[in-house]
């Protein structure tokens, strides 16, 4: 009986180490590194966004995903428009923009 509980405990151990490994990760498979990393490039974009002097009155929305940054909301002018996609890319850690921003 002894030997028994003993393969039990291991069984439980071994169990509770895969659930914590798995646990490590968000629904879609990441590491909460990489969503701590979008996280951080939204925030950046977001704050040249808001300090830039051609974009700073327009609601623009940020969203980082794997390091793909997403734009949208509407501006005045292209020009507004290609500023903020230059301003997103020349981020850290922004692999790809996607500018859905619209013309008002």
């Amino acid at each position: 009986m002894a030997q028994r509980a003993k393969a039990l405990l291991v069984l439980l151990v071994l169990l509770s180490i895969l659930f914590s490994v798995l646990g490590c990760q968000t629904p879609a498979g990441r590491t909460p590194g990489q969503v701590v990393d979008d996280a951080t490039i939204t925030t950046k974009v977001k704050a040249k966004i808001f300090r830039d002097s051609i974009l700073k009155g327009f609601a623009i929305s940020v969203k980082t995903f794997e390091g793909t940054v997403t734009l949208t909301g509407a501006v005045d002018t292209e020009r507004a428009r290609k500023r903020a996609e230059a301003l997103a890319r020349s981020t850290s850690g922004v692999r790809n923009v996607n500018n859905l921003i619209k013309l008002k």
